[in-house]
């Protein structure tokens, strides 16, 4: 991890006292958080630094000012934390009930869509129930499109690192190419391969293999 990377997560750390006075309800997961939007009105443009995005922050950022050279605008301040907010309880009621979770850190938000919705074993090509799942993120993505998105490829442990680094990089190719199809701008796209470096169950299971053969799709605001 950068030295920018371990800033940002100890300035993160050090204001946990101060947000802690501010939490509400979740009424998706009926847990307590902390509002994002006082969070990014504090540390604002905190991204690159949490768990999920892959790419690093200068392909972000290249990306970024990309997009603001094309014109769309920049995100500032407690307007980043409160856009974020509005996108993550979007993506929460569409995506409700079909098995990919939504994760929320700092200003980044999260998809983790495990095998039994993405990808057959040893293929790249979309499985039948993911292009609903694809549809309602497209929704979303054009919705809020203040934000870049990077799309990563994972595989299990099974065939050679180098085979399923390829066909992890396939996977997140596959996965771009449909949302350049609903529309998605290619200046918003960041493809990624993993292979099967960073598992998320264990491998010597079929549950735990269907597991890691996933595809993580992580959102970033836009800001200056």
């Amino acid at each position: 991890m950068n030295t920018k990377s371990l800033k940002l997560i100890a300035a993160v750390t050090g204001l946990t006292a101060m947000l802690g006075g501010c939490s509400t309800l979740d009424a998706y997961t009926q847990e307590s958080k902390t509002s994002n939007a006082t969070k990014g009105a504090i540390i604002g443009a905190a991204s690159g630094a949490v768990v999920g995005l892959i790419s690093g922050d200068d392909s972000v950022e290249r990306r970024k000012r990309a997009l603001i050279g094309a014109g769309v605008g920049a995100l500032a301040g407690g307007a980043i934390g409160y856009y974020m907010d509005q996108q993550e309880a979007k993506l929460r009621a569409e995506l409700e009930g079909t098995g990919v979770s939504v994760t929320r850190i700092g200003d980044n938000i999260t998809l983790n869509m495990p095998g039994h919705i993405t990808f057959a074993t040893n293929s790249s090509d979309l499985s039948p129930q993911f292009f609903d799942v694809l549809n309602s993120v497209s929704k979303v993505l054009i919705e809020f499109d203040q934000t870049i998105v990077e799309v990563a490829g994972h595989t299990d442990s099974d065939g050679s690192t180098q085979y399923n680094q390829g066909l992890s990089e396939r996977r997140s190719l596959a996965v771009a190419q449909y949302f350049r199809t609903q529309d998605i701008v290619e200046q918003r796209l960041i493809t990624i391969g993993q292979g099967e470096s960073r598992p998320v169950a264990d491998n010597s299971t079929a549950s735990g293999k269907q597991a890691n053969r996933r595809v993580e799709i992580t959102m970033v605001p836009v800001t200056a």
